[in-house]
């Protein structure tokens, strides 16, 4: 039986004339989790839109698509498309998930929520002929997963091929984020037993991964037992985690000491009141300041995560934002304007007012304004979102941040992770164009070793080997 995964991509992605690096970082982990459930007889393909153009010509027996919401209008064309051709046609993913009415309009079959139990349950039913119109995930574990079918994805298309997730959803309930929906109905987080993580790391290849789990650190025995584990494998690694949990003793320190350099930190607001609004309780009463020296001390680099567009902005949030990054040498900052997606806490609240715009979903990408901000015009929050990107990237700020580093390899370090990630479009851009960013991949873990080996030790300051070397690097922006 012929099987056939893929991921829609938006327009900007596959444009003939301009590809943003960070739809080329990591492959559809989720779609090669799910073909290793298929038997030995199956024949299985996983298509990646953003790094390839989709051949729809064939006739799979099975065709299995992820959608997210920016992907939606693509991910039901092409499901109208196979269905029309007589392929049985799959859709999942979380804004499947979070609107399962307008979605089963496209399929025969919809998943909600993870896949480890349902999608089992499905090809049972369809190998004997009764597949069902919906499954509804409840079962919750990631004992006994079969191994991911990394041997489908195309390595050589991606920069962080060795991306890897090693437990689900969070331990948090932010009123922003689509997490509760899509876990509704059984646990909204759990890990796997931490000698299935260890032995998935071991078997890939390289030296560089990247946890793309939602919170790595959330369950603290789990990811204490992990770092340990990890000891010695000589790895390089990127994660994300969360204020509290960076202030928690100990654990960032045997984070770095198992290779961990780079940290994705949703600081999201630095005013306590939108915090409030958004349920983002992890942050309230806690030091910013005090969090990033105790990354920097662990010689770990910050990718600051913001959220314009709370109630409490007006236009001067923008520049109090930059301002406040450079001063702190945050690395990189990711901003999004605040998006309600559907199901969420937020956009019920949202939709009581009265204040979405419409519901145009490929416009809900956290780089368009789609609802009425509370002290600005939807015009302003655009506006100085785009501002607040050419103001923190300017090479005065780059270096402005640099120099908060107390030493030069620090420095060096810094400025080539950043100018990397915003200052050399054209060249990402020509090494996807000729499907070689995979020879950047060197270069990326130059940069995290620290150009010579910064390394964390047990004092307040890092570890320096000389270098000659000053790669470019990208770092991933976590949305859309």
């Amino acid at each position: 039986m012929k099987f056939k995964f893929i991921l829609p991509a938006l327009t900007e992605a596959t444009s003939p004339l301009f590809r943003p690096v960070k739809y080329s970082l990591f492959p559809p982990l989720g779609l090669a989790t799910l073909a290793g459930y298929l038997s030995d007889d199956d024949e299985a393909t996983i298509h990646d839109e953003h790094v390839e153009r989709l051949n729809l010509d064939d006739e799979p027996d099975v065709v299995v698509i992820q959608a997210y919401i920016t992907s939606a209008y693509r991910a039901y064309e092409i499901a109208d498309h196979y269905r029309a051709r007589g392929s049985y046609v799959c859709l999942g993913g979380l804004h499947i998930t979070s609107l399962p009415d307008e979605a089963a309009a496209h399929a025969d079959s919809i998943f909600l929520g993870p896949g480890e139990d349902i999608w089992p349950q499905f090809l049972d039913d369809f190998r004997s002929g009764h597949p069902q119109p919906r499954y509804q995930s409840k079962v919750r574990t990631l004992v006994g997963l079969p191994e991911i079918r990394r041997d489908l994805i195309k390595r050589h298309l991606y920069l962080v091929p060795n991306s890897i997730v090693v437990s689900r959803g969070c331990p948090h309930h932010c009123d922003f984020c689509y997490k509760d929906a899509f876990f509704e109905g059984g646990r909204g987080y759990y890990t796997q037993t931490v000698d299935d993580a260890l032995a998935e790391i071991d078997r890939l290849p390289g030296r560089h991964l990247y946890f793309l789990d939602d919170h790595l650190f959330g369950n603290r025995r789990f990811a204490t037992a992990l770092f340990d584990g990890m000891q010695g494998m000589g790895r390089l690694w990127q994660a994300a985690a969360t204020v509290n949990t960076i202030l928690q003793p100990g654990l960032l320190e045997k984070a770095a000491a198992a290779g961990l350099r780079s940290l994705f930190i949703g600081f999201e607001t630095l005013d306590t009141a939108n915090l409030a609004d958004h349920a983002k309780t992890q942050n309230l009463d806690r030091d910013y300041t005090t969090a990033i020296q105790r990354v920097r001390d662990a010689g770990v680099m910050i990718n600051g995560s913001f959220v314009f567009g709370m109630d409490q902005d007006d236009t001067s949030v923008f520049d109090r934002t930059v301002e406040w990054g450079v001063r702190q040498g945050i690395e990189t900052s990711t901003y999004h304007i605040l998006t309600p997606y559907p199901s969420t806490g937020l956009y019920q609240r949202m939709e009581r007012e009265g204040r979405l715009l419409h519901s145009r979903w490929n416009q809900y990408d956290t780089r368009h304004t789609v609802f009425r901000p509370a002290r600005m015009t939807p015009g302003e929050l655009e506006t100085g979102y785009w501002d607040s990107y050419r103001q923190f990237y300017t090479w005065k700020n780059l270096f402005t941040a640099a120099a908060t580093k107390p030493t030069w390899p620090q420095r060096g370090r810094h400025l080539a992770y950043a100018a990397g990630w915003k200052k050399f479009e054209g060249l990402w851009n020509a090494v996807i164009r000729l499907k070689q960013i995979s020879q950047m991949r060197p270069m990326l873990e130059q940069v995290l070793s620290g150009l010579g080996r910064i390394e964390p030790n047990s004092g307040d300051s890092v570890r320096e080997r000389p270098s000659t070397l000053l790669p470019i690097v990208a770092e991933q922006e976590m949305t859309g």
